[in-house]
């Protein structure tokens, strides 16, 4: 009899443990899947974190985009005057209207690109005009393009007239500068 009961408080004690065992194995088995459930929590709040970090630095921009604008377009105004060129009629913005002139007339007549050449030579105020309209068109650029994680509106403006006439101006002024 004592041998019966011997057995069976082993028998409870070898339950026991097993019991122990798989119910330790599988609070393990949780904690292993809510560390990874948190982990890629903590990754995708992460990337939201950056999305919105780039988003708010191009909404920063778009605010901004009005003042750069017309920066720019107070660069322009001098160019213009100096190769002869009239904004384009049209509902665009003054700067869009004013940089799809100057292309126009050098698709129309590649001889703009020569009268700009002398006017960056001769005439200073051109000069520094280009020169600034490069680097804050260049800079602005730049700005977007490190900001904005698919590169659509940077790409846009690179590829439109933005990014066409500071190639147009390229040209101009180093022309300038190689015929002294």
């Amino acid at each position: 009899m004592e041998n019966a009961i011997i057995f069976c408080i082993l028998g409870l004690i070898i339950i026991s443990v097993i019991t122990i065992a798989v119910y330790s194995y599988k609070t393990n088995a949780r904690i292993t899947q809510m560390n990874k459930t948190l982990e890629h929590q903590y990754n995708l709040l992460v990337k939201m974190q950056s999305v919105l970090k780039n988003k708010y630095a191009t909404n920063a921009i778009a605010e901004n985009a009005e003042m750069i604008y017309q920066d720019l377009l107070q660069n322009l105004i001098p160019v213009m005057a100096s190769i002869d060129v009239m904004p384009r009629n049209t509902p665009e913005h003054p700067l869009w209207r004013a940089l799809g002139a100057i292309m126009d007339e050098y698709a129309k007549n590649p001889f703009a690109l020569e009268k700009l050449r002398r006017s960056i030579k001769l005439d200073s105020e051109v000069a520094r005009s280009i020169e600034n309209y490069m680097r804050r068109a260049d800079n602005f650029l730049h700005h977007l393009t490190t900001t904005e994680p698919d590169g659509l509106l940077s790409n846009t403006f690179t590829d439109g007239l933005l990014g066409q006439s500071l190639t147009f101006f390229a040209q101009a002024k180093q022309l300038a500068t190689q015929t002294n």
